[in-house]
């Protein structure tokens, strides 16, 4: 938050972007988003380290259903059959691995279910945000960052997570401090390119977007890690999710490369002669 933070203003501070001053109808603007952004980081955190890497990769799939259904009845979109039917073989196969998953463990679970539907909202909402004439993708991220570190902060002292990391004795080692500050810019990285998939796309395109990137992760937590327990129905469930996110990125981009068709009394006038 404090690396998107500095870079962001010191960047509006330049001339190289543009986001709104603050004033006091940011915060009514922005909400939920701040509420939001916390919730998915938190119960991400937490069902990380309760499930092994490919069920949590699996589970997290039911984000895509669910951003579909709130950019339904939030944004009022509208989706093809083929679409719909491909984001549905996403979650058939999460529904099939998850059902055979021998390593069972119900708090994960409900907590990646959580981080679903704050992951969902999160996406739709950032979307709903992003209008040029309110607060811009920049302004999303900057002010979003600005009202929840303060929280943040709190949150991390209440735990003892910010004691943990003062006391942790690689702080004064040159080459950890330089990776710890490349991971806050890719972080801020991560945020931002995120934010300009949902800008130019939908934010059920960069829930597929992700699921699609977990491809790999799934398939290598099989073998690096050690907490996979293989069975045939969990590996085939994979396969289902991993399948129906490539056909749903095919469509996408299929539709995208379509021609428009020319409204010809609006054309050019050359347009309308070659016609």
């Amino acid at each position: 938050m404090a690396a998107t933070i500095m870079i962001l203003y010191v960047s509006k501070l330049n001339k190289i972007i543009q986001f709104p001053d603050f004033d006091k109808k940011i915060p009514v603007k922005l909400f939920p988003l701040p509420l939001l952004y916390v919730g998915n980081h938190i119960t991400g955190l937490s069902s990380t380290g309760k499930l092994s890497l490919p069920m949590f990769t699996v589970l997290r799939k039911f984000t895509i259903p669910l951003t579909l259904l709130l950019e339904t009845i939030i944004l009022g979109k509208q989706y093809p059959l083929n679409t719909v039917i491909s984001v549905f073989a996403i979650v058939l196969g999460a529904f099939v691995a998850a059902g055979a998953d021998l390593a069972f463990n119900l708090e994960g679970y409900i907590f990646v279910f959580l981080n679903d539907i704050f992951t969902a909202a999160n996406g739709v909402y950032t979307k709903q945000k992003m209008d040029p004439q309110e607060l811009g993708k920049y302004g999303v991220l900057f002010y979003n960052a600005c009202f929840m570190i303060v929280p943040t902060l709190i949150l991390s002292v209440s735990t003892g997570d910010l004691r943990q990391a003062t006391e942790f004795n690689q702080w004064k080692n040159a080459l950890f401090i330089i990776q710890f500050l490349l991971s806050c810019f890719l972080g801020f990285l991560l945020m931002y390119s995120t934010a300009l998939c949902s800008y130019y796309n939908s934010a059920l395109t960069t829930a597929v977007v992700g699921a699609i990137k977990n491809v790999s992760i799934a398939y290598i937590g099989m073998l690096v890690g050690g907490d996979y327990i293989f069975s045939v129905l969990n590996f085939i469930g994979l396969n289902i999710c991993m399948a129906g996110g490539l056909r749903y990125s095919f469509l996408t981009l299929r539709s995208q490369l379509k021609p428009k068709p020319v409204d010809e009394e609006n054309a050019p006038p050359d347009l309308q002669r070659g016609a």
